[in-house]
């Protein structure tokens, strides 16, 4: 094992890890960066990022993450290709692990981990990402205008999902596996007040159907009859949750029951002292690029304060 001493340690590399580094990097702090097992993290399986202040054409999201990773190394952030393994929070500094065999030794951790979404795991969907799947409608929605979508799920993001989507396309079809909804009352009440939301009850997505190029259809069953249909949609909308990436810090780091981790209300603080959790990680709510990057922000400062807190106190 190597052991390396490191006054920053981020962990992950998407618009909060990146920002973290930006201002780490910028404060003298020499930060080290782990880009983990996606390097760029969701945005890069997104083709076109519209959303983001100060892009008026847009931004293709593997390009945008070239872009924070070329800043991060521009004021001295120093990248690594490597996935964390695992983590020893128990004592200070913090122990971690890089790709089973490399420890370091940190006085700051800055967890920017991200999501997941869940998929259903049809063959269809991974070829047709990007060209009609979606697992994002507020990232996504906005190209559907006034076509036809589906939604997948029962809870309350697919109700959110559908009754923003309902906005913008000319008909929603709610995919909903069992004959109700998960959703709170008040969200259900609102999918089934909105008239261009049709719910097909009991229904499995069987097949996303397309012509190579871009989502043309979906194959349904209903799971009660066994009856397959066709639909003809232009896109598909995956609204069955978010796995943050956070199971190596299990044990150490207070989570929700889903393993988003907890942070003191308006800061990024955890439960350990000088480790910070930023972006999709700890957000379970917004889970946008321009949030996640205002987090990372949050965490460099509050890790920056913490070292200065530090360093005062060994001064006595």
């Amino acid at each position: 094992m190597t052991n390396e001493t490191i006054k920053v340690l981020i962990i992950g590399s998407g618009p909060a890890g990146y920002t973290a580094a930006i201002y780490a990097a910028r404060a003298g702090l020499k930060p080290v960066l782990y880009t983990g097992g996606q390097p760029g993290g969701q945005l890069t399986i997104t083709n076109d990022v519209e959303n983001f202040p100060g892009y008026p054409d847009g931004v293709n999201g593997p390009q945008m993450m070239v872009d924070l990773q070329k800043q991060a190394e521009r004021f001295g952030t120093k990248i690594n290709y490597g996935l964390v393994t695992s983590v020893d929070f128990s004592g200070y500094p913090h122990k971690v692990v890089v790709d089973e065999k490399h420890q370091l030794i940190a006085e700051t951790v800055i967890i920017a981990t991200g999501a997941t979404a869940k998929y259903l795991g049809i063959p269809s969907e991974e070829a047709y990402a990007n060209k009609g799947v979606s697992a994002c409608a507020v990232c996504d929605g906005y190209f559907y205008r006034g076509k036809e979508v589906a939604v997948v799920g029962a809870g309350d993001s697919a109700a959110e999902e559908s009754t923003y989507l309902a906005n913008l396309v000319k008909k929603v079809h709610l995919f909903v596996r069992r004959d109700e909804m998960r959703a709170s009352k008040i969200m259900q009440q609102r999918v089934l007040n909105t008239p261009n939301i049709e719910i097909h009850w009991n229904t499995e997505t069987e097949e996303i159907l397309g012509n190579g190029n871009e989502v043309t259809g979906v194959r349904v069953v209903d799971n009660k009859t066994g009856l397959k249909k066709e639909i003809s949609i232009q896109g598909f909308f995956l609204a069955i949750g978010h796995k943050p990436n956070t199971e190596i810090f299990r044990g150490y780091i207070d989570m929700d029951e889903t393993g988003y981790i907890k942070v003191l209300p308006g800061s990024t603080k955890t439960n350990i002292e000088g480790v910070f959790a930023v972006g999709d990680a700890a957000d379970k709510v917004y889970r946008q690029a321009i949030t996640a990057a205002g987090t990372g922000c949050m965490g460099a400062l509050d890790a920056e304060k913490f070292l200065v807190a530090k360093e005062m106190e060994m001064a006595h």
